[in-house]
């Protein structure tokens, strides 16, 4: 049920608009209007008008994404022809998690493409997958040789790695003899320097996301992307964790572009499967000559020696928890057989590409802060809604700009028109 729009004036439902898509509730959203713009409404009055502009939001956006569709294949992979390219493009693409609840309807079934149940704390026949993609134009040189062909020391401090596989993969002090490091970080040697890696620098970023299925969310990330001119940048990479779903995406739209797994994700592998079944002052010079191969892009040494220890520890048995010692050595080797031509990360830098998929991390912390809660529930239609209106909010170009103005002109009948030169 929508609202009476007569009750508002344009500036004032743009107003309300953001409130609803920015603060974290939309009885947030109801305070920060009447503090800040002296706007009374109540919070049911916020989310109906949100979800409302949202849904108009959507309905453009799967327009667009329709005359997409049925453009011949060819066009589907080039830049339009008003569209000037960047130098340089990156996709990043990943999934989060919401709750969807459709009251007076049953729960949906849970698929393998979307599980009732989450790992962790996400627990409940409600949770369900969101999507997101982030597009970004960045700055970055092409050098001859690796501009940084040491691992930096943030990548080899045990108390720092410890806490970030913890973060990501099966792995936690105390388990299977791993023990916690010494809180004291290593001595440095006098006179040396921290190698710094630096990645490149963001230029413009545009963030898609939705509730789709993953072959429905897929075109909409393509069509993002040609229509920002990405497809016909120099250099492109596309970069992701090791889900099939992000490289489903890449097979069908963007298997031209430089696939990288986020090197953070294979860090987790890597240091889970150096550690399993062993204490930790054995495992750890382990982890430092694996993830210095790594970082240099040879993956093939730390398969070779996985596979070794596959062999002595032997296959994964059926009654083996997610942090025995043989899961996560055998983990770690089909992970890393899987995606070993994704981590030439000296190339990747000599490109002046991206490495570590970190913004898209961020951004998806950014979605999850309105969308992702224990007591926040959404239906399919309000779900959708709002993460069009957080994708806008969090793009650069400010879509919901032009938006408005689309919107006011259809509702007066009002055209802008071009004076004649």
């Amino acid at each position: 049920m929508g609202i009476d729009r007569s009750s508002y004036s344009p500036s004032v439902q743009r107003k309300i608009v953001y409130a609803g898509a920015a603060h974290g509730s939309f009885e947030q959203g109801r305070q920060s209007l009447q503090e800040l713009a002296e706007v009374t409404v109540s919070a049911k009055q916020v989310e109906r008008l949100t979800r409302q502009v949202g849904g108009e939001r959507v309905a453009e956006r799967d327009g667009e994404v329709a005359a997409f569709q049925q453009l011949p294949l060819a066009d589907k992979h080039q830049t339009p022809a008003s569209v000037t390219s960047p130098d340089v493009a990156v996709i990043q693409v990943d999934g989060g998690r919401l709750q969807i609840f459709e009251r007076g309807a049953a729960a949906a079934p849970a698929t393998d493409e979307e599980p009732a149940v989450a790992s962790g704390r996400e627990r409940g026949r409600h949770w369900r997958e969101d999507k997101a993609a982030l597009l970004l134009t960045v700055d970055s040189q092409v050098s001859a040789t690796d501009p940084c062909p040491e691992i930096p020391e943030t990548f080899v401090d045990p108390t720092r790695i410890l806490k970030l596989a913890r973060e990501i993969h099966a792995v936690s002090a105390g388990q299977d003899g791993v023990a916690e490091p010494a809180n004291e970080a290593p001595a440095e040697a006098a006179g040396t320097e921290e190698v710094r890696y630096q990645p490149p620098v963001i230029v413009t970023r545009q963030v898609v996301a939705s509730r789709l299925r993953w072959p429905n969310f897929a075109p909409l990330v393509a069509q993002a992307a040609r229509q920002a001119g990405l497809l016909g940048a120099s250099r492109q990479a596309f970069v992701g964790d090791g889900s099939d779903n992000n490289w489903a995406i890449w097979r069908r739209f963007f298997g031209s572009w430089t696939p990288i797994i986020d090197f953070i994700h294979v860090l987790s592998y890597v240091f889970a499967a150096a550690t399993a079944g062993r204490k930790f002052a054995e495992g750890w010079p382990v982890y430092e000559r694996w993830i210095a191969w790594l970082w240099q892009g040879q993956a093939e040494g730390i398969i070779a020696e996985l596979a070794q220890r596959q062999a002595e520890l032997g296959a994964p048995e059926p009654a083996d928890g997610e942090s025995s010692p043989r899961r996560l050595v055998a983990e770690a080797l089909t992970y890393l057989q899987n995606h070993k031509d994704k981590m030439r990360y000296d190339a990747y830098r000599r490109q002046g590409l991206p490495i570590t998929s970190s913004h898209m991390e961020s951004l998806m912390k950014q979605i999850n802060q309105r969308v992702k809660g224990t007591e926040k529930f959404w239906c399919e239609e309000g779900a959708e809604a709002i993460l069009q209106l957080r994708a806008d909010l969090l793009s650069d170009h400010r879509p919901l700009d032009e938006f408005w103005k689309r919107r006011q002109a259809r509702e007066t009948g009002q055209r802008r028109y071009r004076k004649a030169a």
